[in-house]
């Protein structure tokens, strides 16, 4: 990536990129402080409306996004429009890590669901009974299919399209990108993607996130080995 980079300039990407991942860590750790910081967030864009909608009339919502910015703050500013999202999330090795970090997140809502077969069955149910849930979809997905990412093939999940479209519920990306050097977060939520199909509306999804990391590529978490056997 980024082939005409100089090696100084992919050193300092990458220590500020650790500088932001950092922060990030500390925020989730104390998500429960972090969630009551309002001054914080400067909020827009189409999907609100939507999501607002789909809670009116007692419908769920599935958020989009990736290891970027600041992606808590996408939870926080549902919770100042009076609505909540559980999260979906994959259980860590480490027992204190992942206690301290399911603890942290579960303070930005609940039901905090674990990856497998009785996690996705909860989720269908919290879909379901007009629950919103939020899913980092940049992660490689053995059992998945090549998609663009970030102009190279990437092995993508379609399961978040799948059951926008299964459940006939809005599939939204959000994002939170840093501003102000990192003090403020502008939480975006775009237009919900077009029902499709899962492949096609999987693939608008890679292209909205490609696009935010290449307007701002320090804030991705690029040790996600995304392209690793693709």
């Amino acid at each position: 990536m980024f082939p005409e980079m100089t090696r100084g300039a992919r050193a300092k990407l990458g220590q500020s990129m650790g500088r932001h991942m950092g922060r990030t860590l500390f925020e989730l750790y104390h998500d429960a402080e972090f969630q009551t910081q309002h001054q914080k967030f400067r909020i827009s864009g189409p999907g609100l409306e939507a999501l607002k909608t789909a809670h009116a009339a007692g419908k769920g919502a599935i958020i989009v996004s990736g290891h970027f910015g600041q992606w808590e703050a996408i939870r926080a500013a549902l919770k100042m429009h009076d609505m909540e999202s559980g999260a979906i999330i994959r259980t860590h090795k480490n027992p204190h890590y992942a206690r301290r970090i399911r603890a942290g997140i579960e303070a930005g809502g609940t039901p905090i669901l674990s990856t497998g077969r009785a996690g996705t069955m909860a989720l269908v149910r919290h879909l379901r009974s007009g629950g919103i849930i939020s899913i980092l979809l940049d992660e490689k997905y053995p059992e998945g299919v090549r998609l663009p990412f970030l102009g190279v093939d990437a092995l993508t999940s379609l399961s978040a399209a799948q059951l926008a479209l299964k459940y006939d519920v809005p599939m939204i990306p959000a994002y939170g990108i840093r501003i102000e050097d990192g003090d403020a977060v502008q939480v975006i939520f775009e237009a919900p993607i077009a029902r499709t199909d899962s492949v096609t509306m999987t693939r608008a999804f890679n292209d909205s996130l490609s696009a935010r990391i290449l307007a701002n590529p320090d804030q991705w978490y690029w040790l996600l080995r995304r392209w690793e056997g693709a």
